[in-house]
């Protein structure tokens, strides 16, 4: 079975992805020159999507990671725990939060609360897709790749078990 088999239909295009991600680092560049941010990205979901943008952000910054899980399947459990967390010190640091997709607004809650009380300087989300139809927090992203309906979505990182994150564009997931 191909991965194009699980694709409903393309909802973003690669040549669009692309296209947002290069505006995406420049803001991203125009708003922290200067300033050295530290660029969180939110594993695993968000690597091809912070691989692409931190190619396209033209500042210093450094790079870390965490990972937290919320969901089993296509559901969420509303239930967040820390898989990995950052490896340096945040303390009065610029961070930004590099998600593949903003749904409920419960993982990243938790995650803007927690750095903002280890004292980071600032924390900024920059998300892939937003679905805000979907939100069961209001989360501020300052930075945000595509608004999309509330529908399963997998491809440029996003998953289903696991699955489909090399497909190059966004697309809504075929329901057996």
């Amino acid at each position: 079975m191909s991965l194009e088999s699980a694709v409903e239909r393309i909802l973003i295009p690669e040549a669009d992805i692309e296209a947002r991600v290069r505006e995406l680092g420049a803001e991203i560049t125009k708003d922290y020159n200067g300033k050295e941010p530290i660029l969180v990205g939110m594993l695993r979901g968000c690597v091809v999507f912070y691989s692409e943008l931190l190619k396209n952000i033209k500042t210093k910054c450094t790079l870390d990671f965490m990972c937290l899980s919320s969901y089993c399947g296509m559901e969420s459990t509303g239930e967040v725990r820390i898989l990995l967390d950052v490896r340096g010190t945040i303390k009065d640091r610029h961070v930004i939060l590099i998600e593949d997709i903003v749904d409920t607004g419960l993982t990243l809650d938790y995650v803007l609360k927690n750095l903002r009380n280890r004292g980071a300087a600032s924390v900024e989300i920059c998300t892939l897709l937003d679905k805000p139809s979907n939100r069961k927090v209001t989360v501020p992203v300052k930075y945000r790749g595509f608004e999309i309906p509330n529908e399963f979505v997998i491809g440029y990182g996003l998953d289903y078990n696991e699955l489909y994150r090399n497909l190059p564009y966004i697309g809504v997931y075929k329901q057996k």
